[in-house]
């Protein structure tokens, strides 16, 4: 399907197959095609954490607002925005400036300019760092949507969690923010799919304040 189709068809599904499970070479192969997503200086500071298994699943459906989709999904990913991907000696941070440098896109001598624009974007305050976490993870699920549709599969994104309680079942550490859970599948044939929901249109988003 071309893109119009794909973003028209692309649906939060409530019903998963708990009998079709999601093969790991497409579920890996939908991560990479998320990972194409854009980010702030290529910093990715996404993560995932895959929950299959069942009882692991129902554990984290009672920190989800008992949705019965958290256990009937054959996988749950936990989506991670790292707050800490933009300092210096963040092994990613270091792996992207090498990958830089051999791109030929930075220099060796550059390191100091890299280090002071990521601080004055992404250092100077809390929200700063909630932001650049938030924005840039966001990219990436927007694109793990996408390329699950593209595939056949389905998703629905879950902002009904305790993020805290999901932290200490989980054991995340504090440097990563819990934007929401994403449940993956495939859709119960034998429900019946809603109809699409309104959306603004463009004159209903276009705004101007002067």
């Amino acid at each position: 399907m071309d893109f119009k189709e794909l973003i028209n068809a692309r649906r939060s599904v409530n019903f998963f197959d708990s009998a079709r499970g999601v093969p790991e070479n497409l579920l890996r192969e939908m991560v990479a095609m998320a990972s194409q997503a854009p980010s702030s200086f290529n910093l990715q500071p996404w993560s995932l954490i895959v929950v299959k298994d069942p009882e692991r699943k129902k554990r984290l459906q009672k920190l989800a607002w008992d949705q019965p989709k958290v256990s009937e999904a054959p996988v749950i990913l936990i989506v991670l925005a790292d707050r800490d991907a933009w300092q210096s000696g963040h092994p990613f941070v270091e792996r992207n400036f090498q990958e830089m440098i051999r791109a030929g896109m930075m220099t060796e001598e550059q390191r100091d300019w890299f280090k002071n624009a990521r601080e004055s974007l992404y250092g100077y305050s809390d929200d700063a760092r909630q932001a650049f976490a938030n924005k840039n993870s966001g990219f990436f699920t927007m694109g793990l949507m996408l390329a699950a549709k593209s595939l056949g599969l389905e998703t629905h994104p879950m902002d009904g969690f305790d993020l805290e309680g999901v932290r200490r079942e989980f054991s995340i550490p504090e440097n990563y923010w819990v934007p929401l859970l994403l449940a993956v599948g495939y859709f119960k044939d034998t429900e019946s799919l809603a109809p699409p929901k309104w959306r603004k249109t463009y004159d209903e988003i276009v705004v101007n304040f002067k």
